[in-house]
């Protein structure tokens, strides 16, 4: 049952199944919470709360923002948090694997481990070498496609290619449903927004972070031309000792839905471990 808070700006919509310790999953930006329909399940049977969250301007959060950056989104997060009596393991796809990294920083009592799966949390840059990697190429002509012309039917075509081989039985109609509430009124502004920031004010926090973090990759994300490379540098950007990368063969940028038994597993061993000994 969806429930919503107030914060400042707008209505952030969320859903909370299972008890026990508090898990909030954010998705990325052009999607909305069912985005982890397949991995909540496995949490509550695992013995968890899980908050799932629709970001500002997307699902059935309110639609008209004045900021869509991962600093903002990072507020909202820590708002629901507090909402609902953590502190929580925060867990956050693409643009809210940075703004879980700010949220971790800023509020260290209300985050005990962070989990970013295929996070934009450092300025990035393209060289001429990453170009030759055509994977890269289809991803981002589609990708700056979408958010530059607000053409929902390029980002169908984006997540065409962010989900290479393995795909959920219901990949259809999870397509039909991202366009089904993109062409609602104010949705693809906020893709678009959401777009245009950058992941520098999520990358000038990883020093900050004082809890464990898990980075989940996908060895085939069209978002980089070397997914380890990239989730290799987050890490050695965070503290020692607090960072622990993971890839997953042959998921693309939404490796949470192509493969959530592995990224549930990986996700539970961590808090077993990492987070425990923290």
């Amino acid at each position: 049952m969806t429930e919503y808070l107030a914060v400042d700006g707008g209505t952030i919509a969320y859903e909370v199944t299972g008890s026990g310790p508090l898990v909030v999953l954010a998705h990325g930006m052009g999607d909305h919470r069912a985005a982890y329909r397949a991995v909540i399940p496995r949490l509550v049977a695992a013995g968890y709360r899980v908050a799932a969250v629709d970001l500002r301007g997307c699902g059935e959060s309110s639609t008209d923002w004045p900021d869509w950056s991962r600093t903002a989104i990072a507020g909202d997060l820590l708002a629901v948090i507090r909402h609902l009596g953590g502190p929580a393991v925060l867990v956050g796809h693409s643009i809210s694997g940075g703004a879980a990294t700010i949220a971790a920083a800023r509020e260290p009592s209300l985050v005990t481990a962070v989990i970013e799966l295929a996070p934009f949390t450092r300025k990035q840059s393209v060289g001429l070498g990453d170009l030759r990697s055509k994977r890269l190429r289809r991803g981002m002509t589609r990708l700056l496609g979408a958010t530059v012309l607000g053409s929902v039917p390029l980002w169908r075509s984006y997540l065409d290619v962010a989900y290479p081989g393995v795909r959920p039985a219901d990949f259809a109609e999870r397509l039909d449903r991202v366009e089904a509430v993109l062409r609602e009124p104010g949705r693809m502004k906020a893709l678009q927004g959401m777009g245009r920031t950058t992941p520098a004010d999520a990358g000038a926090q990883l020093a900050a972070v004082r809890c464990p973090v898990l980075v989940v990759m996908g060895t085939d994300d069209p978002d980089w031309a070397d997914p380890h490379a990239e989730g290799s540098a987050i890490v050695e950007e965070l503290p020692a000792g607090l960072g622990r990368l993971e890839m997953i063969e042959g998921a693309g940028h939404y490796p949470h839905d192509q493969y959530p038994d592995q990224v549930v597993s990986l996700t539970l061993s961590f808090l077993r471990t990492d987070a425990a000994r923290a």
